[in-house]
């Protein structure tokens, strides 16, 4: 494992131990399409050629824009091959998202894969931008990927990676200004792929299922890079309708799921069990197992020795009522920027409401505020063409500045308790910057404050304290004027941003009752620890608008 120097290494050693190995399992119509090792080399090397053909030199960039399926595995692995740094860009984006980026990145190329609607996309891609699309998932573009691997490039000669080579620029979501371009090494790859076998005790040959967004690093490292190093096989829901049947038919080793997840199977289990019929039945000595046996079978995770959470906290409750079904969540912590090579939990060492120790090769530390910040061989050479906001993560001995907010206990098991700037995650994983919402619902002249909240919960809620103007309205009225503000804002925000629902708060916010700053700005900290045990019940309730 060691003597690995790049992904590709990892790939190609599990590659001649056994190449008829299935690697990806790509379902279509409801039957499993499969490429063993060879297969999908053999197609990665035919199209690390024709980027070649196509005039691309090593070191050029390559968009990739698809959701997950095998061939994203595939064109990746072609990039990498062909000597080109990988663009993955989100599957979801509207077309301007989708330029914006290609042309930032300075991308030839892109490999366009599975996606719901590329016809509302297209029109994003440059067109001086080399396409090359995937039949397979009823993509016709410039080039054809089953065209091109069917062409002979008998004598081509893959350049392949070196470990200071840049293997990848991955774009942030953009939830907290411009996407900015995140560069990571191929030996930061190398690092995360050859420390996580060992340390998570991944098995060879591990089973994953891969559904969660391969342009998020957590993905890309835990399932797809991983998965080289293990020599594993990944298989893939066909859509969302089907994602729990298949989830069930692959039974994979390896699971990550991000807290909503979590949350959504444990409604589908008390939607058969109440749970006081659920702890009786579980607490009976040998009906107790089989119960426990059916409900991992149903949910498809049987055969997870490897359950993982993380991108937003998970409540301390959640992961004990999941262990009592004798699944064992594990929480880990990382960012794009340090490659996720920083905290996790790991088997025989899980401590419930941390997110574990340091990973080896990472050094985590707490500035003087109470940041972690985080120091290794994997963090991000800085970001795409901009310096300035390289400089701003960076202290001035090396370690990234993450922004979060924790404490260690005496064992050394990392706590995270919060953000030091406003931005929060709901319980998606998706960061929400709430200030440019709140400027949007303040032109309602009904509104006097506003704090946009939603750590922990699926979608943002806006706290609103009423202004003279709708205090003086009729109450039905002020609702539909608030309702219809939202109405107005969300087709604006992107999905994980729109706002659920308004609560009406019943108290002023001022300087006097700590809420506000004498500089009249809402003490937004003080708010949150106010309210925040409210915010799943006021979100798990009916109405769209509630009062406090």
């Amino acid at each position: 494992m060691s003597n690995f120097q790049t992904p590709l290494d990892a790939f190609q050693h599990w590659l001649h131990k056994d190449p008829n190995f299935i690697f990806l399992r790509q379902p279509i119509n409801r039957q499993f399409i499969e490429y063993s090792r060879q297969d999908a080399y053999d197609q990665a090397i035919a199209i690390a050629a024709s980027l070649h053909n196509m005039g691309l030199k090593p070191g050029d960039h390559v968009a990739l824009l698809s959701k997950n399926c095998a061939h994203w595995f595939m064109a990746d692995l072609a990039i990498m091959l062909g000597g080109f740094v990988s663009v993955p860009l989100y599957p979801t984006l509207d077309k301007d998202s989708i330029n914006e980026i290609l042309v930032h990145s300075e991308s030839k190329a892109v490999i366009i894969g599975k996606l719901d609607d590329y016809s509302k996309q297209k029109a994003g891609v440059p067109e001086d931008t080399q396409r090359i699309g995937v039949e397979l998932y009823g993509v016709e573009e410039q080039h054809s990927w089953e065209t091109l691997i069917k062409e002979d490039h008998g004598s081509f000669d893959p350049p392949g990676l070196n470990p200071d080579d840049l293997i990848t620029i991955m774009y942030t979501s953009g939830t907290t200004g411009n996407p900015k371009g995140v560069m990571h090494k191929v030996s930061s790859f190398n690092q995360m792929g050859s420390t996580t076998v060992p340390t998570l005790h991944v098995p060879e040959n591990c089973t994953y299922f891969s559904y969660l967004p391969l342009s998020h690093m957590a993905e890309r490292i835990g399932i797809e890079i991983v998965s080289f190093y293990c020599g594993g096989q990944v298989s893939f829901p066909e859509s969302l309708e089907t994602f729990a049947e298949d989830l069930a038919r692959v039974s994979p080793i390896f699971f990550i799921a991000v807290p909503r997840i979590w949350q959504k199977f444990q409604e589908k289990i008390l939607e058969k069990f109440t749970q006081k019929k659920l702890d009786t039945l579980i607490s009976l000595p040998i009906i107790g197992g089989i119960v426990k046996k059916k409900i991992r079978q149903k949910l498809g995770l049987k055969n997870a020795k490897l359950c993982y959470t993380g991108a937003a906290p998970i409540a301390v409750s959640l992961l004990e009522w999941y262990d009592r079904l004798d699944i064992n969540i594990l929480q880990g912590y990382g960012m794009t920027e340090d490659c996720i090579l920083s905290h996790f939990n790991i088997i025989g060492s899980n401590r419930f409401g941390t997110v574990g120790k340091s990973m080896p090769g990472a050094t985590g530390r707490l500035s003087p505020e109470g940041e972690i910040q985080v120091k290794s061989d994997a963090l991000m050479v800085g970001y795409y063409k901009e310096q300035a906001k390289t400089d701003e993560m960076f202290t001035e001995d090396g370690f990234i500045k993450t922004g979060d907010i924790g404490e260690y206990d005496h064992d050394g098991y990392l706590s995270i308790t919060g953000r030091i700037k406003d931005q929060f995650k709901t319980d998606k994983g998706k960061y929400v910057t709430p200030s440019q919402i709140e400027l949007k619902l303040s032109k309602n002249t009904d509104i006097e404050q506003i704090c946009v909240v939603g750590m922990g919960i699926a979608q943002p809620i806006a706290l609103i304290v009423p202004s003279d103007t709708g205090k003086a309205k009729e109450k039905q009225a002020f609702q539909d004027s608030i309702l219809q503000t939202i109405e107005d804002v969300n087709p604006t925000l992107a999905g994980h941003e729109k706002l659920a629902k308004a609560v009406i708060m019943k108290e002023q916010w001022t300087v006097d009752n700590g809420l506000m700053t004498p500089s009249l700005k809402v003490r937004r900290p003080r708010v949150e620890a106010i309210h925040q045990d409210m915010y799943k019940s006021w979100f798990d309730r009916e109405e769209k608008l509630i009062y406090e």
